[in-house]
């Protein structure tokens, strides 16, 4: 027999310790996937017996369950981080979410497995009640546990998103990782299942490598070539081919992508350089800017003034220029302000009534006019909520290690989730993350295996250089963490539609009701906040709809 137990999706279960979190039934809006997991350990504690997981239920067939992996985590945090982490030492981590069917299930007598169980309904499911019965089958038929839950439906549905999300999505991960050419039939194929895979995630912002993004690159180093725009150079002129931008931007709209994050425009850090240009010239393809451009260099001026016109017209043309976010230089910082404002002003005029995004956390940038909407670092965000800045974004990455959320394996499942609440408070609208699927070394000087190396090679926290990993046949496989943070923007859309009834101010009150106000360095630790929350936002949006209904 095998002690059986439904666990919450808030609780990462280690093989060493058996889950101890308190469970809640799983309940949701229309439009929304609901998570749990179910954990096991042989009571033989020599047992390794292989079983099956059997789900019967009148929804079944919207019930999916994939086991839980565990994967080598070196790198837990920053040394001298706070203490809100499940373990900081080196070990195995539940992260993975590998689909039943890659692998066979056992039941160990030595440690605990999980499944991840998924319930996606479908707008034809009517509101209620439905019971669940989860069991372990051996191959023979003996049933080894079996535990029952009831999942919830109410009857109002989510909201459209509105919040605009981008994490990085990094194509020469995938050519490097599954070995294939850019741009080949395989490697569409292969990016279409990322591309779902960070819709999946309510990612539906894509950066979008015109030019091959000049990001995590080491000073005079190259990243894999990755250009959508084919140009052509003939003296001091320019043509420009759109085939595989249109391409890329038709393929992530079908995936569910609604904006996009073009590449930018100068090097990381201070925008010194012209990122890697390739171009056809005398027949042959060459590297006509990079390194060892000056930004302000005349050439390169001229250049982008040619390149952003004839780009503005073409995304123009495929109707989504003003669902476009350019970038000048990702994460300048203040002794980098002057060489920012001299990037920033040689293509001011071509960039005049677009987007224009950068991650940042210096306030003086936006004083002085130099970015229209700053991306904020949500451990230096105050500032920018002091200010009163319109249209706010925020980011986090490697320095966000202390107080604040983040997505890194060995942080606690609520501190991930807690940002979607955050944002909600302050209105935040856009979001990003660098590392979708970021499988290199720092700098990109060689690939990593992502199943073998969860930090870059000692570059940032188990976590932080990717969300999903690259799985068989050219699928994407998520993980936990993605789960979350496609649970804690459910959270805000579910906060917004209860806003539809009792307006936003009794909303945060709500959120706010028995703890101190949520900052994005302060709010509550325990799983049990979100849970509960979330449970009397559904319970109220409940009853406000009924009413809704009957008038």
């Amino acid at each position: 027999m095998c002690d059986l137990r439904l666990v919450s999706c808030l609780e990462k279960v280690f093989a060493d310790s058996a889950p101890s979190y308190p469970f809640y039934a799983p309940e949701g809006l229309r439009g929304e996937e609901v998570f749990f997991q179910l954990s096991w350990k042989n009571e033989v504690s020599d047992a390794r017996t292989l079983v099956n997981l059997k789900i019967e239920s009148e929804i079944s067939g919207l019930i999916r369950a994939e086991r839980v992996r565990f994967v080598p985590v070196l790198y837990p945090t920053i040394p001298g981080a706070d203490d809100d982490y499940l373990r900081k030492t080196p070990g195995l981590y539940p992260d993975l979410l590998e689909p039943i069917g890659d692998s066979r299930l056992r039941a160990y007598g030595d440690h605990w497995e999980s499944a991840w169980i998924t319930i996606s309904p479908t707008e034809e499911l009517k509101a209620g009640s439905y019971p669940i019965r989860l069991s372990l089958v051996t191959d023979e038929g003996e049933e080894l546990g079996a535990v029952e839950t009831n999942y919830t439906l109410t009857d109002a549905a989510l909201p459209e998103q509105k919040l605009i999300h981008t994490r990085w999505f990094h194509c020469d991960g995938l050519c490097r990782y599954y070995n294939v050419r850019m741009f080949s039939e395989k490697f569409w194929r292969i990016c279409e299942s990322f591309m779902r895979a960070a819709v999946r995630m309510s990612v539906n912002c894509l950066l979008t490598p015109v030019h091959t993004p000049p990001l995590d690159t080491r000073v005079g180093g190259e990243r894999l070539t990755c250009q959508l725009v084919d140009i052509e150079k003939e003296g001091d002129s320019y043509a420009f081919g759109f085939e595989k931008l249109e391409r890329w931007i038709r393929l992530a709209q079908e995936c569910g992508i609604k904006y996009f994050e073009i590449a930018h425009l100068f090097t990381q850090w201070g925008a010194a350089h012209a990122p890697k240009i390739v171009a056809l010239e005398n027949g042959a393809k060459k590297k006509i800017f990079g390194w060892d451009t000056d930004a302000g260099s005349p050439e390169y001026v001229a250049f982008l003034k040619q390149y952003l016109k004839a780009l503005k017209k073409e995304l123009k043309k495929l109707g989504v220029l003003d669902k476009c976010f350019f970038h000048i230089s990702d994460e300048p910082n203040l002794a980098q302000l002057e060489s920012y404002r001299r990037a920033r002003e040689s293509v001011k005029k071509e960039l005049k009534g677009l987007n224009c995004i950068d991650a940042l956390s210096n306030l003086d940038f936006y004083r002085e006019g130099l970015v229209e909407k700053p991306v904020c670092a949500t451990n230096h965000i105050r500032p920018f909520l002091d200010e009163k800045v319109a249209g706010l974004w925020a980011y986090y990455c490697i320095g966000q290690h202390t107080d604040v959320s983040n997505v890194f394996v060995a942080m606690p499942s609520q501190r991930t989730r807690i940002i979607g609440t955050q944002l909600y408070k302050y209105g935040i609208e856009g979001f990003l993350q660098w590392g979708f699927n970021f499988y290199n070394s720092q700098y990109s000087l060689y690939p990593v295996n992502p199943y073998e190396t969860t930090d870059g090679d000692g570059f940032s926290p188990a976590g932080d250089c990717f969300i999903v990993y690259p799985g068989k046949d050219g699928q994407a496989y998520d993980s936990l963490r993605a789960r979350l943070v496609r649970q804690a923007v459910n959270d805000l859309r579910a906060f917004e539609k209860l806003e539809q009834y009792i307006g936003k101010e009794a909303v945060v009150s709500l959120i706010e009701e028995d703890v101190s106000p949520i900052e994005f360095d302060r709010y509550p630790r325990d799983a049990e906040y979100l849970l509960k929350l979330r449970h009397k936002v559904n319970s109220l949006i409940a009853k406000y709809a009924s009413h809704e209904a009957k008038a």
